[in-house]
């Protein structure tokens, strides 16, 4: 079973993420940037959701880090904040693919298949 980090600050989110991935995947939990970075390294995921505003290092930079070292590694930013130009900023910082929230199940399911083959 592959795997996905959820790099997430708002349980809310992480517990509907998890709910909807659970069924078919790992899901780890980090509920920053630093612990994103961190997990990232350890673990291994074999995906990464990137909420783009988290306390501390923000989603940007957390991707730019996780990009040097995994540059194949598939990276979802995800962002409430759904302002003209943030898509192509998140794709600049390295992000594979940008989501809006609330996520569209159905649109979440199908990127992550993509992406994960």
């Amino acid at each position: 079973m592959k795997t996905i980090l959820i790099v997430e600050d708002i349980e809310l989110n992480v517990d509907l993420l998890a709910q909807i991935l659970e069924e078919d995947y790992n899901i780890l939990i980090a509920g920053d940037g630093a612990q994103g970075v961190a997990l990232t390294e350890m673990e291994k995921p074999d995906l990464v959701l990137m909420d783009i505003s988290l306390p501390g290092m923000d989603g940007y930079e957390a991707t730019r880090i996780i990009r040097q070292i995994f540059q194949e590694l598939p990276i979802i930013g995800l962002s409430a904040h759904a302002m003209q130009g943030d898509a192509e900023k998140a794709i600049a910082a390295g992000c594979t693919d940008y989501l809006t929230k609330p996520v569209d199940e159905a649109l979440l399911l199908k990127k992550v298949k993509e992406l994960l083959g």
